[in-house]
């Protein structure tokens, strides 16, 4: 395995049709996809064993003269553009999926790549080495005709129909081609993955794929025009909608956490899992952003599958939730270890599944209420009867050690912010019975949300770090706790936060980026280190924002703006020379980008709006 093999995490752009994403490198390569789902088997997985993953390589000739390289999406689209440059000319892939309208899931799914010269005279190369299941299926070549070539497996079926001048050559079961456009031609690579034995689809014509583009393109700038966001950083916050929007399940409505799994939080590190569901806490979060941007469709789309699971119930821990489902709400995640990857940059063990969804983690039931709180619809009597069944359940089994927020394997705690979120629970649920006037035993709920609160401040403030910490037994903080003012446990200004701040700004602030926690103080039951992690560094701009620091706030939100990839995209974490590491790109990152940029600029009009001195 050649360590060189593999592109960066952050060297990609993500394509998708809301059912599933592809992953494409700045050298033109489809280095991740899964097919039919987020959640499938992948199609295409080199960034998991640049040897064995499989991938789809279109780009000028790499023996050509030395090429610039550039990648950008097509304005307020996810149409993705690979442009190379040289001595022989510009030339470009266009990357691109048709969003799939509507609620059932479809078996047919589009990647189109079109290639096309704009000055000069390019050759390209065409690579197409498909490996089923995650590397794990054989899978026949038929060549149908010089243009059409079908991938078989017992798992699903690649077709690939390619446009004139492309003549495909069968390389075993894998297909090549090379061919040469000059300015002003073009030439087109359809894959479309279905069921095993499907049909193939008729054969493109330029036309319909004028018409697919356009469709593409007019979908997405007519979804951003739905945006409400006027505020200073538009390009950015357009860019995360977007991101969200890409990493959305349209049938459910249910939000990935990323469209990958098993990339490393340290390179050649075990910190290696699988993103590609739907977490309770991330997705319930979005809830507030989705609404402030004027997204209320995809909202209240979620808010309708995080109901249904509340009704649904029965989950292995035995709790009424889990902390993630499959997109389509099913709670089986088993973990399975993939011993054939070499994992990225050798980053193994390479795991599928995600053992963690049967954890403990009590704060999932304060950010699902807050998202439910976001509406007064909770689908009638029935909805609200079991929605109070749930915090009465809260209120037997809240005083409990759980896993916490960081799905750390080293044992439960008395977490301060899964307390926290309890307390949350309780809160949004008083208000919503009494603004409704709904049937509740407020009495109850109100007394246990006054007991969360007095044992947060008497045991999770620690008085010599003068700081609340991250669980009941310890002194270490805990970035978790920079939504303690947001969620309105106490005011952003409160002599208790602004000091927890200042601790977090000693110990867990590196220029502006913010760790999770120590994990050498706080052993987690993983071996290694991890980097920063992006979605704290937005929560502390947000945090310094609504404290007053507002100055320093709008500083350490654009130098994170400089982490963002090419294309405006973020992985989970920073590592120590400034590369983006963890699963990429991160819906629970975009979605922290956004809420930092609402508070700034709420903050910054409000700064500005001030009347001037009369001194000056």
């Amino acid at each position: 395995m050649a360590v060189h093999a593999y592109p960066a995490i952050d060297d990609h752009g993500i394509v998708g049709d809301l059912q599933t994403a592809a992953l494409v490198s700045t050298a033109g390569t489809i280095d991740w996809w899964c097919a039919p789902r987020f959640d499938s088997p992948s199609v295409f997985g080199s960034l998991l064993d640049s040897e064995k993953g499989g991938h789809c390589a279109l780009a000028v000739d790499p023996t050509a003269a030395a090429m610039t390289v550039r990648q950008l999406y097509l304005p307020d689209t996810a149409v993705l553009l690979t442009r190379f440059a040289g001595p022989d000319g510009v030339g470009e892939v266009a990357d691109f999926m048709a969003p799939i309208a509507g609620t059932e899931p479809a078996e047919r799914h589009r990647l189109v790549r079109v290639a096309r010269v704009v000055r000069g005279r390019l050759t390209f190369t065409l690579a197409c080495r498909p490996r089923f299941d995650y590397a794990r299926a054989e899978h026949t070549l038929t060549t149908v005709d010089e243009r059409t070539a079908v991938f078989s497996s017992p798992v699903a079926d690649l077709h690939l129909q390619a446009t004139d001048p492309i003549v495909l050559d069968a390389d075993r079961v894998d297909v090549t081609a090379r061919f040469t456009l000059s300015a002003g031609e073009r030439a087109a690579v359809v894959l479309t993955t279905v069921p095993t034995g499907a049909a193939v689809s008729p054969a493109p014509t330029w036309p319909a794929m004028v018409e697919e583009f356009d469709r593409c393109r007019h979908f997405w700038q007519t979804w951003l025009r739905s945006s409400t966001y006027r505020g200073r950083w538009r390009d950015m916050v357009n860019r995360s909608a977007i991101t969200l929007k890409l990493l959305t399940y349209a049938p459910t409505g249910a939000p990935i956490a990323a469209a990958t799994m098993g990339l490393p939080e340290q390179i050649g590190g075990e910190r290696n899992w699988d993103y590609r569901y739907t977490w309770i806490r991330d997705a319930s979060l979005s809830v507030r952003a989705l609404i402030d941007l004027g997204f209320t469709e995809e909202a209240f789309a979620f808010r309708r599958w995080l109901r249904a699971r509340v009704e649904a119930g029965g989950t292995a821990s035995g709790e009424p939730l889990q902390i993630m489902y499959r997109v389509d709400g099913d709670p089986e995640l088993d973990e399975i270890v993939l011993p054939h990857l070499a994992g990225y940059r050798g980053s193994a063990p390479v795991r599928v599944g995600n053992g963690a969804a049967d954890q403990i983690q009590l704060d999932i039931y304060g950010e699902a209420t807050d998202a439910l709180a976001q509406a007064t619809d909770m689908a009638g009597i029935t909805g609200w009867r079991t929605f109070t069944d749930l915090i009465d359940w809260l209120a037997d089994h809240w005083d409990r050690p759980d896993e916490g927020i960081w799905e750390t394997r080293g044992g439960r705690q008395d977490f301060t912010y899964s307390r926290l979120m309890t307390w949350v629970a309780f809160d949004r649920a008083i208000r919503m019975a009494t603004e409704q006037a709904r049937p509740a035993d407020v009495a109850r709920w109100t007394t246990e949300r006054d007991a969360v609160f007095r044992q947060i401040v008497e045991r999770g403030w620690n008085p010599q770090r003068q700081a609340f910490v991250q669980h009941f037994a310890t002194d270490v903080l805990d970035a978790s706790l920079l939504l303690m003012p947001r969620m309105g446990f106490l005011s952003p200004t409160d002599p208790m936060w602004t000091s927890t701040l200042a601790a977090m700004d000693h110990e867990l602030v590196s220029d502006s980026l913010v760790y999770r926690y120590d994990p050498e103080a706080s052993p987690d039951g993983l071996r290694g280190t991890e980097g920063t992690f992006n979605l704290c560094s937005f929560l502390y701009v947000e945090a310094l924002a609504r404290t007053g620091r507002v100055q320093q706030a709008r500083y350490a939100f654009d130098k994170m703006l400089t982490y963002a990839n090419h294309v405006g995209l973020f992985a989970e974490e920073i590592g120590p020379s400034g590369e983006q590491l963890g699963n990429f790109p991160q819906a629970f990152t975009h979605l922290a980008l956004i809420a930092a940029a609402l508070a700034l600029d709420e903050e910054l009009d409000r700064a500005e709006a001030q009347p001037p001195s009369p001194l000056r």
